[in-house]
């Protein structure tokens, strides 16, 4: 007889090594579970570089300022997807918003990203208005009606309510850069505050996650924007990405510096069971964390930004530099997420035994539908350019005065 979950759908006996608790020879959180904080990572970070042109008043960064709104929405869309193919009954997940427990962080989630979705849609019908109406002005039939309904019957586009727009533009987007960082640092809150597993039990990890966050989303800006310049047939601002190269540095140095502590603070602290995490770091562990995560994600993308900055690269160069170092990154940074949420799971709670996790191909929660749920939000950020395309005339019609 084959085993079943919790939820009533199958499970895979993880073959393990040294003493483990009966309960334990089945890994829950799967791989879906890494692709949950992936997706919630880049949605902070891409929000991030919104924020250093609306807030901040970076105008080297305009030509992303609009397109990392659409794409911080187009991933915030599918956040809650994973969670609710691996709870299984999808419908349960709205218990949690009208019966909510208070002292439990998951029950939180939902209204926290709830929050953040209606102020990142409100930026966005803000930033959108004046295109709406214009197209609303320029098109008629069913199409200009649903224009018409888009803008909110908002047709106004005086110098007196672009500046009202403007204002609330600023104000959201300043609420905004705690509501999205915060989003994803809860999802560390929730691993580093889960003391029954060694891996995940550190004070650093809200901060690691909040970091790799940042720098997750910076990358997968650079790549979609030479992308897009690429597809549009126009050349890439390098003003623009020389700037996200500095971000994606500067932040990719300070994270590599905070996971290494991390890793140091935990490897400190163990005490019963620490020959089992040596055991573990200097075996399993070795290729997906020393190898994968932290010599070819972060060592050498850092050290590929260091040098085109210290030699002042320019040009194609400069392009093929950041966008395949903005590669590197989003792979280290899946690998941290696969490391923490898989790997965490695989040291047993009695810190005697090694657990293996059996990942399936074709499952609710096997590896192509973890792959179809990380790369839809692509097919809808194509959608949302279409409509409202962030690098015409009508979508800047707003232009940020910092004082």
């Amino acid at each position: 007889m084959e085993p079943v979950g919790f939820w009533g759908h199958l499970v895979e006996i993880a073959p393990y090594t040294g003493y483990v608790y009966p309960n334990e020879t089945a890994i829950p959180w799967t791989v879906l579970i890494v692709v949950y904080p992936y997706l919630t990572g880049l949605v902070a970070g891409a929000f991030t570089v919104s924020s250093l042109y609306h807030v901040f008043g970076m105008e080297r960064f305009k030509p992303v300022g609009q397109f990392a709104l659409l794409t911080a929405l187009a991933f915030m869309l599918f956040v809650p997807l994973p969670l609710l193919l691996h709870l299984g009954h999808a419908e349960r997940a709205f218990n949690t918003m009208l019966t909510p427990h208070w002292t439990s962080a998951m029950a939180m989630f939902g209204m926290f990203a709830s929050f953040y979705l209606l102020l990142l849609m409100l930026e966005i019908w803000f930033m959108f208005r004046p295109y709406a109406v214009r197209k609303a002005q320029q098109t008629s039939g069913f199409i200009g009606r649903l224009w018409h309904l888009a803008s909110l019957g908002s047709d106004d586009l005086s110098a007196k309510a672009m500046r009202y727009d403007e204002k609330w533009i600023f104000a959201l987007a300043v609420v905004g850069i705690p509501s999205a960082h915060g989003l994803h640092g809860y999802v560390g809150f929730i691993f580093g505050s889960l003391k029954s597993r060694e891996w995940w039990s550190s004070d650093l990890m809200p901060v690691v996650f909040l970091f790799s966050a940042i720098i997750s989303g910076v990358a997968l800006l650079i790549v979609l924007y030479v992308l897009s310049c690429r597809l549009r047939k126009i050349p890439v601002d390098l003003a623009c990405l020389k700037g996200l190269a500095y971000v994606l540095w500067g932040f990719a140095m300070f994270t590599l510096a905070l996971e290494g502590l991390e890793f140091a603070n935990i490897m400190y602290k163990g005490r019963e069971g620490i020959e089992m995490i040596v055991q573990y770091v200097t075996g399993p562990l070795l290729v997906p964390f020393f190898i994968l995560q932290f010599s070819l994600g972060a060592v050498i993308p850092i050290t590929l930004l260091t040098y085109m900055i210290w030699r002042g690269t320019t040009g194609k160069a400069l392009i093929a530099g950041v966008t395949v170092s903005a590669l590197l990154v989003l792979f280290q940074v899946w690998m941290m997420r696969w490391n923490v949420v898989i790997g965490g799971q695989e040291i047993a709670k009695t810190g005697k035994g090694l657990l293996t996790y059996q990942m399936v191909l074709f499952h609710k929660e096997g590896l192509l539908t973890a792959i179809a749920v990380a790369i839809a939000p692509l097919f809808v950020l194509l959608a949302m350019v279409r409509v409202l395309p962030p690098w015409s005339a009508g979508a800047h019609a707003h232009q940020r005065s910092v004082s």
